[in-house]
């Protein structure tokens, strides 16, 4: 069987356990239609780039589809008829992805990174460190 892998955008509205219940009636349908949801990653609440039917947020889940095109068709069909999904995309793919999606991978590396202190923008110290201001060279003024 083909393998896809859908995103789909949930109103803001929509607390995250009845967006867990749509994606287990959309897997219900995949599942009759003789496929199976590889993977299932809930991305949260996250702004969109533009406004969709007047929402500035949406809830995002990744699934990773094994399914026959017509069990996805008709997937997309329900989501199309159900007000509470903004959009859907499904993109065939060649192989599924084996482990985090690049966008869980990139949640976990920005708890990782380095605080600001530590990436040596502050060289210099605080301003007492630097000794003081009598032992600095003045300016010249005027023409001097």
């Amino acid at each position: 069987m083909p393998f896809y892998e859908c995103v789909i955008l949930a109103r803001q509205e929509v607390s995250a356990p009845q967006v867990e219940a749509l994606i287990d009636e959309m897997a219900g349908v995949l599942t009759q239609g003789g496929g199976t949801v590889a993977k299932k990653e809930f991305w949260g609440l996250r702004n969109i780039a533009y406004r969709v039917k007047k929402n500035r947020k949406a809830h995002y889940v990744l699934l990773n589809l094994d399914s026959p095109s017509a069990a996805v068709k008709e997937m997309e069909r329900q989501m199309s008829l159900n007000e509470d999904v903004l959009r859907v995309l499904t993109v065939r793919v060649d192989e599924l992805e084996e482990g985090p999606s690049a966008m869980m991978q990139a949640k976990n590396s920005r708890d990782e990174r380095p605080r600001r202190e530590d990436r040596g923008f502050g060289d210099r110290g605080p301003r007492e460190d630097r000794g003081p201001r009598e032992d600095r060279p003045r300016r010249s003024e005027g023409g001097e």
